[in-house]
């Protein structure tokens, strides 16, 4: 089987076949992560309600190393899918090899940073002395899957940038089915595990992470990928090619890092309103993570078919493609939104919190429904861009709309105290800012002679 090698010819079309059949397996690989932190606070929710809303807290700051790796994997992405256009497979491994190392030399710093900082900070900005502690102690535990995580990242670029995205299943499907049963065994101590509560979340999100890892690397070498790009022989510092895959990865690692930073921003105005309404956003931001799945598919598959099809040298070929694929995310965001309005009550419900918690939480699902139509095109025309190599426009156009966001917020929490239905409408300045920005700048057309 080893000597069943993919197809060689690394280009693409830009059929809407092309663009489904690299899109949906990544919807899978996004899906698992949003679902195995949805699992988590869905046991957490039946745990207590003090476990699911000091989650909301602990979810956003992992969900900031998170992005950086993401960050990482889309700059590394961009470079990969640019050398599969121009079929040249030895660069693709190199590049790949670089990737990985760089990625476990920022776990290390993470995991640093999250003993040594983190419990300051924590302490400082949070009013509840329970929710810091309880978040620090999680925190200690999960940050050690960080390598794990960056790894599994590293994975999906090249998978992704090399049209094997198919490949992404089966290590998908692992991870779900191990976090969901460790998951059981370590918050409520069944057969025999000990009950850890909120920590044992963090032990069975480490597994998991472990566990996705290897059965995917397991696949890549039994499907030959690993000789094919000769991925295991590049494994050492190599200055040229971190520098090029800084030079695209760096703006988009800060572009996700400081976008979370602002979600993280947005929770603490939240906690400021008490602990049903930061329970309320928590569920909140499981639902817009869960739905947008499929719509951040489309927007990686927007990056790599832009890089790839630049590779080949149709420049004029990348705006008719961006169109192909928002057509699909919002066909697609459109029946996720209808199905959450027509069903709100059904969604929520699953978090086990009380009548009184769900018909608080109803109007605020509206809210994100509507923010899920306005990112559905948004993201994918942002995405196009990073295809194009111009991350740092792309770090540009998503400050412009955190700025707008983070000023929205604060005046509708803080100043003058509002609802919480009304700080979530922060996301349609957000998604209508990146959208207005990123089409004006693929229309200028100053990307179409960039070289990465």
């Amino acid at each position: 089987m080893a000597n069943s090698l993919p197809d060689t010819n690394l280009q693409v079309s830009t059929s809407y076949r092309q663009i489904l059949k690299i899109a949906l397996p990544i919807s899978l690989a996004i899906l698992v992560p949003q679902f195995n932190f949805i699992t988590n606070n869905i046991f957490l929710g039946h745990y207590s309600q003090e476990a699911l809303a000091t989650a909301s807290i602990t979810g956003v700051y992992y969900l900031i190393f998170a992005m950086i790796g993401f960050g990482l994997n889309n700059g590394l992405q961009t470079l990969i899918a640019r050398r599969a256009g121009e079929n040249k497979p030895e660069e693709v491994g190199k590049l790949f090899g670089q990737g990985v190392y760089i990625s476990l030399a920022i776990a290390f710093v993470g995991i640093l940073i999250t003993w040594l900082l983190a419990p300051v900070i924590l302490k400082t900005v949070l009013h509840s002395d329970t929710i810091a502690t309880d978040s620090i102690e999680y925190l200690k535990i999960r940050i050690w899957g960080l390598p794990f995580l960056y790894v599994y990242q590293m994975r999906n670029a090249l998978l992704v940038g090399t049209n094997n995205s198919k490949y992404l299943i089966s290590g998908a499907i692992a991870e779900t089915v191990a976090n969901v049963a460790f998951d059981y065994f370590f918050i409520f101590g069944h057969y025999g595990f000990p009950e850890m509560g909120l920590n044992g979340a963090a032990v069975a999100s480490i597994i998991a992470e472990f566990i996705g890892m290897v059965v995917v690397f397991l696949v890549i070498h039994k499907k030959g990928i690993g000789k094919q790009f000769s991925l295991f022989k590049h494994f050492y510092w190599n200055k040229k090619l971190s520098k090029q895959l800084f030079a695209i990865s760096l703006p988009i690692i800060l572009q996700l890092a400081f976008s979370v930073m602002s979600w993280e921003f947005f929770y603490i105005l939240i906690e400021h309103h008490g602990q049903t309404d930061l329970a309320i956003s928590n569920v909140m931001r499981n639902v817009f993570g869960l739905t947008g799945c499929l719509t951040w598919a489309f927007a990686a598959t927007s990056s790599a078919m832009v890089s790839n099809i630049i590779g080949q040298g149709k420049q004029e070929n990348v705006k008719a493609l961006i169109i192909k694929i928002v057509r699909l995310s919002v066909g697609g965001a459109f029946v996720i939104a209808l199905f959450i309005n027509l069903f709100p009550g059904v969604l929520i419900s699953i978090f086990g919190q009380s009548d009184l918690f769900i018909d608080a939480a109803i109007p605020v699902v509206r809210v994100v429904s509507v923010a899920i139509l306005f990112m559905s095109f948004s993201v994918v025309w942002l995405n196009a861009i990073t295809g194009t190599g111009n991350s740092k426009m792309t770090l540009l156009i998503d400050a412009v709309a955190i700025i707008l966001y983070c000023i929205f917020v604060y005046l509708v929490l803080e100043k003058y105290n509002l609802a919480i239905i009304y700080g979530w409408m922060g996301e349609w300045i957000y998604w209508g800012s990146i959208f207005i920005l990123s089409v004006w700048y693929i229309n200028k057309g100053n990307w179409k002679n960039k070289n990465i």
